[in-house]
């Protein structure tokens, strides 16, 4: 059993990805082929906004969403510590100070109540994540965001597919950042990012952004960086694209099974009414986690943490003085969350055996 199969998903479609990597190799054109552009408009139209730029991995698209906002030295940058590291390692590398506010219990997501405290005068701008493919209270957060004039930005790495209240995830904020890791509900066969925007002017400048801070070539307007999305990797994610809607109804079809069957045995995602999630990951919680996870590997089934240490207490961020008990919620969740094997592939079957197996447990 895998705990993402690729393998499975690339049998499925293996005569388009096929083609379209042909397509490329014919070509030689690998960077900056027109795989790139078309993938950008496919998109931003997916998502809702007028404009997509393509870039090198997820991580690259929050760095370039801080460089465009000019984020550096001095700032402060709001954000959640249940998260990948990658949403606060970014705003520590632009040279700012990650701020971290806790999360709600039942989504996992940024407590938008908890938010207003934590804005100083130095605060520039906000990141949200939608963890596990979840979205954000982004009505409440983009009303606090435009009081105190700060820059949104949507960490949407995990959620590309979703929604709230028939807005997909990507069109949230000012900027949104996502990735294409292989693991993603939509992924690349490497690392790939794409930023969304409704903005041209932010648009065009993250375009010269990501290609050394030109526009014309060897004319530099500003300082840049190299975080061009390969031309192979953007013809597999548009070959991949026309199944997407599908895939992402059978996941929530595999996350129904999950739940209707653990429902009162473990704590099990909550989607809030009006949200659509990609489930990104599968978590239950368990204050039981420990042998619970080991009899499940003890089956043969993978399980992950995420995650398993908040990032305020991870030694990276020792220097911001955060300590045990700052952020109680995100310290809970993070002793009791384990994630299951998630995938449009994965098969009845397969799902049977790890309920069984959880329920011997209970």
């Amino acid at each position: 059993m895998q705990f993402v199969d690729l393998k499975a998903q690339y049998d499925a479609y293996q005569a388009e990805i096929d083609a379209a990597i042909k397509e490329v190799t014919a070509s030689a054109q690998f960077v900056n082929g027109p795989q790139v552009q078309e993938l950008e408009e496919a998109l931003a139209g997916f998502v809702g906004v007028e404009h997509a730029v393509a870039c090198a991995s997820g991580t690259d698209a929050l760095q370039l969403a801080l460089m465009v906002f000019g984020v550096g030295p001095g700032d402060e940058v709001i954000t959640t510590p249940f998260t990948f590291i990658a949403t606060a390692e970014t705003i520590a590398l632009a040279g700012a100070r990650p701020v971290f506010v806790d999360i709600e219990e039942q989504t996992y997501n940024l407590d938008p109540k908890a938010l207003e405290a934590a804005i100083t005068k130095s605060t520039k701008a906000i990141i949200a994540v939608d963890l596990y493919g979840h979205p954000a209270v982004y009505a409440d957060i983009e009303k606090l965001a435009a009081k105190h004039g700060l820059k949104l930005i949507e960490d949407a790495a995990q959620s590309l597919g979703a929604a709230r209240l028939g807005r997909k995830c990507g069109s949230f904020g000012e900027l949104a950042a996502t990735s294409f890791f292989p693991a993603k509900p939509l992924g690349c066969y490497g690392d790939g990012g794409m930023l969304f925007t409704a903005d041209a002017e932010v648009a065009e400048k993250l375009r010269c952004l990501r290609n050394h801070g030109q526009r014309q070539r060897y004319y530099h307007e500003m300082i840049g960086c190299n975080s061009r999305l390969d031309t192979m990797q953007a013809a597999i994610l548009l070959a991949k694209l026309p199944h997407f809607e599908a895939e992402i109804n059978q996941r929530i079809a595999v996350a129904d099974l999950y739940s209707s069957a653990l429902s009162g045995h473990f704590i099990t995602p909550q989607v809030e009414v009006g949200c659509v999630s990609v489930f990104a990951q599968y978590s239950l919680r368990s204050q039981k986690r420990e042998p619970v996870v080991a009899a499940l590997q003890a089956a043969g089934i993978p399980v992950a943490i995420h995650y398993p240490v908040p990032l305020h207490l991870q030694p990276a961020f020792a220097y911001l003085g955060y300590k045990v008990g700052d952020f109680p919620v995100s310290e809970k969740i993070a002793a009791e969350i384990f994630s299951l094997p998630m995938h449009p592939f994965l098969t009845t079957i397969e799902q049977d055996l790890v309920i069984a197996t959880l329920l011997k447990e209970v």
